[in-house]
């Protein structure tokens, strides 16, 4: 099957890398136009992680165009509402039309229980993973109204939205928070024929998992853990015998919810999570 949102343009934040670098790709590799936004720059409190940089935004750009597709890209904080519709009016502009949004871009991190967490970090987390996320939909859900055409809103939560893990409770309240704005905007929505629903990932083989703060967090009994010390524990997590998933995983979550495969499902918190929540 090909041309599964063939003509459709979609607006995906945190584009830079990671899983919103293989959304912008996958749909475009099914017909869709993308208009890609990123940071591309380092943010305070989630200093564990390397940045994504203009560098990366360009190479998805690039790896889009050599689909045949187009794509319109910004280097945006989806903190910044202003930036974020200045963003996609361009987009829409360029591109003539806006079918699906994907509120894509997040931070991770973690280490402190909730009554140690520091206001600064609590404030960046629900900043960008909560807040950031209605700010994106906010600012599609005009173009997407405009069409005429109903349309697909797909919000990124995590298995943290929907179970508990300790010293990560700002995270998780930010990805808890993610599902009732999903719930929201379906009600709210529906009656246009828009559909929204949520994705909510496990472990995902992209910098915010892989990466040393994250390693040590799950196996804070080695100094130095590796990969592979770190895979048996990841693992513990789920009911298949993985320890995580590869972002075309979730990107492929993401086409179903996008394509009119899914035209009658709305409201859904879709697991792609190898049975996480079943522990």
């Amino acid at each position: 099957m090909t041309g599964r949102v063939e003509g459709k343009v979609a607006f995906i934040t945190g584009a830079a890398r990671g899983q919103g670098r293989s959304h912008a790709v996958r749909l475009a590799q099914e017909g869709a136009d993308i208009i890609a936004v990123d940071v591309c720059k380092p943010v305070s409190g989630s200093d564990a992680i390397a940045s994504s940089t203009p560098e990366d935004l360009a190479e998805t750009a690039d790896l889009v165009k050599g689909l045949g597709r187009r794509i319109v890209t910004a280097e945006v904080d989806v903190r910044d509402f202003d930036a974020l519709q200045a963003a996609v009016d361009s987009g829409v502009e360029q591109l003539g039309r806006l079918d699906v949004i994907v509120a894509n871009a997040g931070i991770g991190n973690g280490g402190d229980t909730l009554d140690k967490t520091s206001e600064q970090d609590w404030n960046t987390m629900i900043g960008i993973n909560l807040s950031g996320v209605w700010k994106t939909a906010k600012a599609g859900i005009p173009h997407v109204l405009s069409g005429g055409r109903g349309g697909s809103i797909i919000l990124t939560s995590s298995v943290g939205g929907l179970k508990a893990y300790p010293n990560t409770g700002h995270y998780i309240a930010a990805k808890h928070g993610v599902v009732g704005l999903m719930r929201a905007f379906a009600v709210e929505l529906g009656q246009h024929s828009i559909r929204v629903n949520s994705v909510h990932p496990t472990n995902v083989n992209t910098p915010m998992f892989m990466n040393d703060a994250t390693m040590k967090l799950f196996r804070p009994d080695l100094e130095n853990p590796t990969k592979e010390d770190f895979a048996p524990v990841a693992q513990f997590m789920h009911v298949l015998p993985v320890g995580w998933v590869e972002p075309v995983d979730i990107s492929n979550a993401v086409l179903f919810l996008a394509s009119d495969e899914s035209r009658y499902i709305t409201g859904l918190p879709m697991t792609v999570d190898a049975g996480s929540t079943l522990k």
